[in-house]
């Protein structure tokens, strides 16, 4: 395995190399594709942003945010932090091009930052997913500067994240499922569609808390598994 030195140069080489590459216009909001999700937002997820997404177990929170890779794919690029829990067909089945989607592995606090610090930096990814870190509120604030300057949606996943992190966030949804989705006809013969799940928006610094989405997750979302 390289150094962690030699893989952080050689991530800063690959953005410095993409520096070139025509971006996509700044837009004030990206759309999560899920009209009641987009409807308690306002429109959708503010551009410049930071978003957490809190839930235990299969609760959707992954669904959501390849719901945005998606998104920022079909016109950019996507990154994600991978700590070695990424299964790249599920996000090719969520509608996620994987040859615009970035996949930067990193299993420590500190490699994380760094590696979050260098994508909004380089300015190349619409949208940047990472686990819940646990990192001091400076780190925080220089990340939500960071993405705020670049114009970027920063996903944050995790099951409960720190105060650190929600003073922060911009956008703090709070999601789990409600009830299985089944097709056809009830009981033996019933086909297994996905999950309702419900959204709960906790914190919106451009709108006001406190409303909640109901949303269908089908098939293509609920090959996430989470």
């Amino acid at each position: 395995m390289l150094p962690a030195r030699t893989d952080f140069q050689a991530l800063k080489a690959r953005f410095i190399a993409a520096a070139g590459a025509v971006r996509a216009a700044r837009e004030p909001s990206l759309s999560t594709a899920v009209p009641a999700l987009d409807q308690l937002l306002g429109g959708g997820i503010p551009c410049g942003s930071v978003v957490t997404l809190e839930g235990f177990g299969s609760a959707g929170c992954r669904s959501i945010a390849a719901a945005l890779l998606a998104q920022a794919t079909s016109r950019g690029l996507g990154a994600i932090i991978d700590n070695g829990e990424l299964y790249p067909p599920s996000l090719e089945a969520a509608g996620v091009r994987l040859d615009r989607l970035l996949i930067v592995p990193a299993g420590t606090p500190v490699g994380i930052a760094r590696s979050v610090d260098m994508l909004l930096r380089s300015r190349t990814a619409r949208v940047v997913v990472m686990g819940a870190a646990t990192l001091r509120a400076a780190v925080w604030a220089r990340l939500a500067n960071l993405a705020q300057r670049a114009g970027a949606v920063l996903v944050v996943l995790g099951g409960r994240v720190a105060a650190e992190l929600s003073a922060v966030a911009t956008v703090c949804l709070t999601c789990r499922i409600e009830r299985p989705v089944l097709q056809g006809t009830h009981g033996l013969w019933g086909v297994f569609a996905g999950f309702e799940l419900r959204a709960e928006l906790r914190k919106h610094k451009r709108a006001a808390g406190g409303g909640a989405a109901f949303m269908v997750s089908l098939s293509r979302l609920a090959s996430m598994g989470n």
